[in-house]
């Protein structure tokens, strides 16, 4: 099959955000292991954090091109340097990234027009709602790479037709409609987009969305296996093509593409491997809150105590730089690494998530339902202590808890509002985070049910993307249903 594939073209153009950027850049990698050219189209800050990544990948014969764009973030009002999402100064810049990320559409087009060979398709994005028009010019179809799962999606849709959630009060209870099972969430819990209390980014949103619906097919980063029914109901919605694709994180094999995959990593990295070396098996608590988590000071020493009341060995993410001073502050004061020496690591910047979760010593995963983060949990076999923040991780978070059992909530009431996080009230309690721990590795019966059918899920995983799996045979379908569109596009022009 990858023989026939030589001369197709994919032109990838991902939304320069950790969440989105890292799957795309594994999504080229298994287009290309199924035989087809693949080009990336970046600037030249969010390249180095996975060039090493796909440098690996081109050496081992794999036909992958990164193409460079200058991104235009003084023009559009931005600081010099500001190329990704995480290093946007505050929640006021998000407009103004997206006015500059829709200024590449004129060089992004003029470039388009040279390559070779003749690129077959547009694989775009989120918020990347220009290529819907170049795409058009070129003729050629786009593809909407989708950050979220099809029960995200599904539940988001059931509840933008059913608006059952407009009319009652923030903290609420109701069903979501329609859905194979019963699912519960309140008005505090939803994302932005179903519940716009800040009309700052209304415009964006509506792009988006707009930008979604015109597309020629939808690749999601799921295994069919892992929320069945939702995909059924999803392709249902759409009535259109749907790839699940997923989870593109396993294309990562060695530990050194495991190790460069998203960033270069801090130098913790190595102590943080030796110190997992002298744990027990599947006894430490693995806890990050993602790459955009910008919960302030307060809510992230909550998340310390916890942790350090859990009596449980640990590794702690935390975000590096700027935003993490004030807790860098606390953490000094109250000799808080003093206090859990031989007990607990702190990772201060990047880390190799998908490294650490595989080390046998770990046993939990603490984390924030983003979606990459779930199926990474997914990946690993572990059972997960979820700690929604905000976007759809809440929804996410009943997946894990009730729809597949593999995970135990921290009791999040609220989302924050990503950017203006300061003005929430207390998200979680230190001592809701050392129940949650204490919970997760409960030696009876619920507690060996979820650590089963995680096992179940990561073998399930594993599979999907092996030769003869679901994942393999959808990216198949995927690389046909162009070939056929390029074919009859070739034909008709001629």
């Amino acid at each position: 099959m990858a023989a026939q594939n030589t001369q197709l073209h994919f032109v990838l153009v991902p939304l320069m955000s950790p969440g989105h950027l890292i799957p795309m850049v594994d999504f080229a990698k298994l287009l290309a292991q199924h035989g087809v050219i693949v080009s990336i189209i970046s600037t030249p800050l969010n390249t180095i954090r996975f060039k090493s990544s796909i440098d690996h990948s081109v050496k081992s014969g794999l036909q992958i091109r990164v193409i460079e764009l200058e991104f235009p973030a003084v023009q559009a009002s931005l600081p010099q340097g500001c190329e990704n999402m995480d290093s946007l100064p505050s929640r006021d810049s998000i407009k103004d990234f997206f006015v500059a990320a829709s200024m590449l559409q004129k060089p992004f087009e003029e470039l388009f027009s040279d390559l070779k060979p003749s690129p077959c398709c547009i694989i775009s994005g989120k918020n990347m709602a220009w290529t819907v028009d170049s795409a058009r010019k070129f003729r050629v179809p786009r593809i909407f790479f989708d950050g979220m799962g099809c029960f995200s999606s599904t539940c988001t849709q059931k509840l933008r037709s059913s608006k059952v959630h407009e009319n009652i009060s923030k903290f609420e209870p109701f069903v979501v409609p329609g859905l194979p099972h019963r699912i519960e969430y309140t008005k505090a819990q939803l994302p932005e987009n179903l519940n716009p209390g800040s009309p700052d980014l209304v415009g964006v949103r509506n792009k988006m969305v707009a930008a979604e619906s015109i597309s020629d097919g939808i690749i999601v980063n799921t295994f069919e296996e892992l929320e069945l029914e939702y995909v059924k109901e999803f392709k249902r919605i759409k009535g259109g093509k749907v790839w699940c694709i997923g989870p593109v994180s396993t294309c990562n094999k060695s530990e050194s593409e495991k190790t460069t995959r998203g960033k270069n990593v801090s130098l913790e990295e190595n102590q943080c491997l030796k110190w997992l070396d002298l744990q027990e098996p599947n006894s430490v608590v693995y806890a990050s809150l993602g790459s955009i988590c910008g919960l302030t000071c307060s809510q992230l020493v909550e998340l310390g105590l916890g942790l350090e009341a859990s009596n449980r060995p640990f590794i702690w993410v935390m975000r590096g730089g700027e935003k993490s001073k004030e807790l860098e502050k606390w953490i000094e004061e109250e000799r808080f690494e003093e206090r859990i020496k031989g007990r607990g690591f702190i990772i201060k910047g990047w880390s190799p998530q998908i490294l650490v979760l595989s080390h046998p010593s770990v046993g939990a995963f603490l984390m924030h339902c983003g979606w990459n983060s779930t199926l990474e949990g997914c990946c690993s076999g572990l059972p997960i202590v979820t700690c929604p923040l905000f976007a759809e991780q809440f929804i996410n978070e009943k997946l894990i808890t009730q729809v597949l059992g593999t995970g135990v909530s921290v009791g999040v009431k609220a989302a924050v509002t990503w950017g203006m996080e300061e003005k929430s009230g207390l998200v979680m309690k230190h001592r809701d985070v050392k129940n949650a721990i204490e919970k997760i590795f409960d030696e009876g019966v619920e507690g060996e049910n979820r650590r089963r059918k995680a096992k179940e899920i990561a073998k399930m995983a594993k599979r999907a993307l092996k030769e003869g799996g679901s994942s393999y045979i959808n990216i198949e379908a995927l690389i046909q249903d162009i070939m056929q569109q390029s074919l009859r596009s070739v034909e008709a022009s001629s």
